[in-house]
């Protein structure tokens, strides 16, 4: 079977395309074939060996994807073959709390990851994904989709007439507005371009702000929302955005801490957090309850994923540069097979 490796040393560069050995499934896994993955920018921060320096090689990037179960072990019952499923990133994070084992059990790192054509999981480690789907929005649930969900309906508990500010229009962002407004928010999305604010517009969003215009945005969200603030902040700028994000929020709010696209470390002033008791939460994914879960919110209300580009499995260095460029509106894939 062909697979990407990153095999000598880290780097888009060194990720290439080698020879493995057909993988059979144990007692208790099951083969995946699979048809597409999609692109999360942990992956590029993985491959350039930021994300992890420390990562063993060689590795099979890349955390999201969709494929069939080919074949299945001994003692096999959750799934069969035929069924087109994903797999959790956290293999071990069924539900519940996180532990460290289960925090350590992560797809595209240290575990070898979805950018092949065949893959061995445990049962327990895949979920089916709903048949509406094409197999480039349904690569695209397990990382980006699962996140946007465990911000705002597991930890936030956003509910109808709260408001949502996102940040950007990647796509642990567009999700969070498609499942604010399924849940009845008032969503306010920030970008530098005005043709994805647009685009955002278009999709439901109820205020747009243009960063570039707004330097300091905060001070448009506080005029939006006649000085209130917003319930909760979806946070994936990082160092560079927090402070803007905690004077964004309204007393008592929440920032869901996803991303660190500006940078993660930062010089910060706590007196607002503290005086304002606003919660500010780490967020990692999700686990496989939530992710069966958001399925079945999902086709009852028929969201479909944004998806900007697909690349063929040949051009994943050049989907995951598109990436780490920000021209990309939603999701990029990446096609494995037919």
């Amino acid at each position: 079977m062909r697979a990407y490796e990153i095999r000598d040393a880290f780097g888009l560069e060194n990720l290439k395309i080698v020879e493995r050995a057909v993988p059979e499934p144990g007692p208790g896994q099951v083969r995946v074939r699979m048809k597409c993955i999609s692109l999360n920018y942990r992956d590029i921060l993985m491959t350039r060996g930021l994300y992890n320096p420390r990562q063993p090689l060689p590795l099979i990037p890349c955390s999201d994807g969709v494929g069939v179960v080919d074949a299945v072990g001994e003692g096999v019952y959750r799934v069969k073959p035929g069924d087109r499923v994903s797999g959790i990133f956290a293999q071990k994070w069924l539900a519940g709390k996180p532990t460290r084992a289960a925090l350590t059990s992560t797809l595209g790192g240290p575990l070898d990851g979805t950018l092949t054509e065949l893959m061995v999981l445990s049962e327990e480690g895949v979920v089916r994904v709903p048949d509406y789907l094409t197999d480039e929005e349904a690569s695209t649930l397990p990382c980006a989709a699962l996140t946007a969900w465990t911000s705002l309906v597991v930890e936030g508990g956003v509910t109808a007439g709260d408001r949502v500010l996102v940040q950007g229009t990647g796509g642990v962002s567009v999700f969070a507005l498609q499942i604010a407004k399924m849940l009845g928010a008032e969503v306010i999305v920030t970008s530098s371009s005005d043709d994805k604010l647009e685009k955002a517009s278009a999709m439901g969003a109820d205020h747009t702000i243009n960063y570039s215009t707004h330097r300091k945005w905060s001070e448009e969200v506080m005029r939006l929302t006649n000085k209130e603030g917003v319930d909760l902040v979806v946070e994936v700028g990082g160092a560079g955005t927090i402070d803007q994000s905690i004077r964004s929020v309204r007393p008592g709010g929440h920032i869901s801490m996803i991303g660190i696209l500006s940078g993660g470390s930062q010089e910060l002033l706590l007196t607002r957090v503290l005086m304002q008791n606003i919660r500010i939460q780490g967020i990692l994914v999700g686990h496989r309850d939530g992710f069966e879960a958001m399925n079945r919110a999902f086709a009852l209300h028929q969201i479909r994923p944004a998806v900007d580009r697909v690349f063929a499995f040949d051009e994943a260095v050049r989907a995951m540069e598109f990436v780490a460029s920000g021209k990309h509106f939603g999701k990029v894939c990446v096609r494995i097979a037919e």
